[in-house]
Order: C-alpha cells, then structure tokens, then sequence
C-alpha cells in the first residue's frame, strides 16, 4: 500500500517561518526607529537591526535542522531584549515570542497527530 510522505512539508517549519518572515521585517524596521526615536549611534542602530534581520532570514532558511529552531528562540530573546534601546519593542518582541513559541509548539503537535495518522493508515486501522 503506497501512502504519501508523512514527511511531507513540515507545517511547523512553514509556521515559523512565516513568524520569522514577519519578524524579520519588524526587526528591521527598528533600525530607523533606533536612530530617530532613541537616539542610538547609526552604525550600532544599523548593526543591530539588520543584524536581526538577517538572523531571521538565515534561521528561517535553516529550519530543517534542529539549529533554526533553537536560533529562532535567540532571536526571540534578541527582540524582547531590543526593548532596553526601543521600549515598544518588549511588547512587540513578547508578541513575536508567543507566536513563535505557539507555531513551534502547535507544529510538533500537528507532526505528532499527521505521524500517528499515517502509521494507523499503513496498519489498516480506520480512523474513529
């Protein structure tokens, strides 16, 4: 009996990217902010901001590997941390958190139950 990949497409990795996707652009968008609002040197401000931007997009192209998670979690501390220079950014970074943590969490759930589906199928068992 051929059955499709229970490895298909991973909808935890397509969550967290997308989460990382968006951050991506939040976290960028602080670099402005950062030189305007708070009044932070513009190298540092660059270095900073761009550089969680390209943490995000990196870990987001990393994600078939345990790697990408755990540097997602870095970047979820990193933009909660950002809010010392940018205090808005402890609600944003803690809004990104608990969608990170929900997409990682709700994904292996979802992995775990469409695994288990799948071994029910290639036994036979019905489901219900």
């Amino acid at each position: 009996m051929s059955t499709p990949s229970a490895q298909g497409r991973s909808p935890r990795r397509g969550m967290c990217a997308a989460i990382l996707t968006l951050e991506a652009i939040t976290l960028g968008l602080t670099t402005p902010v950062m030189i305007t609002v708070a009044d932070v040197a513009t190298g540092t401000a660059l270095m900073i901001g761009l550089g969680l931007l390209a943490a995000c997009i990196v870990a987001a192209g990393v994600l078939r590997s345990p790697v990408g998670y755990v540097l997602g979690w870095v970047i979820q501390v990193a933009a909660v941390a950002l809010g010392v220079l940018v205090p808005m950014m402890f609600f944003l970074g803690a809004v990104f958190a608990v969608l990170w943590g929900t997409a990682d969490l709700l994904g292996r759930k979802i992995e775990r139950e469409r695994a288990a589906a799948y071994a029910d199928y290639e036994r036979g068992v019905s489901p219900g």
